[in-house]
């Protein structure tokens, strides 16, 4: 099983959608079963949360599953349990190398650094800007060539 974490700052915009997004891209490769697919933010404001409105909205226009989806917090033991740690910018790559232990095997790197040549490298935060569409085209971009990394690196 091929582990992927999703990680923001309050769980329920940015790492949701990817989440989402990234689920719906394995069902379609057929691989499913090969996959565990979560996310979690670095603060605990939104715990037990659904996804905010704005996630909801554009993952429903785009006829994205967003069933069962909870804000939670990050563990320390999700870096030893996750093989891919994605986080959405520099702040959360940067809480997340924090909390990395030596006996991490974890990849952590931005979701946008799997994207070759893009022009930003952290994905905004739509809770601050409102730009849920913005957010969701570069999500869907870096999800693709995510899933398209992962299969190659692990020969599935």
């Amino acid at each position: 099983m091929v582990k992927v974490l999703f990680v923001c700052l309050g769980n329920i915009c940015r790492s949701p959608m990817a989440e989402a997004i990234f689920r719906k891209k394995v069902v379609e490769a057929g691989m499913e079963k090969s996959f565990v697919i979560d996310s979690a933010g670095t603060g605990d404001w939104h715990i037990g949360k659904r996804p905010h409105d704005g996630t909801l909205k554009i993952l429903k226009d785009n006829k994205v599953d967003s069933t069962n989806m909870l804000a939670r917090q990050v563990k320390k033991e999700d870096l030893k349990q996750f093989d891919y740690i994605i986080a959405m910018d520099a702040e959360n790559l940067g809480n997340l190398n924090k909390m990395k232990g030596k006996d991490s095997a974890a990849e952590v790197r931005r979701l946008l650094d799997y994207i070759p040549e893009a022009k930003i490298v952290d994905v905004p935060d739509p809770y601050f800007t409102g730009n849920f569409e913005e957010v969701y085209e570069l999500v869907e971009e870096a999800c693709n060539e995510l899933l398209t990394y992962i299969r190659k690196k692990q020969s599935l």
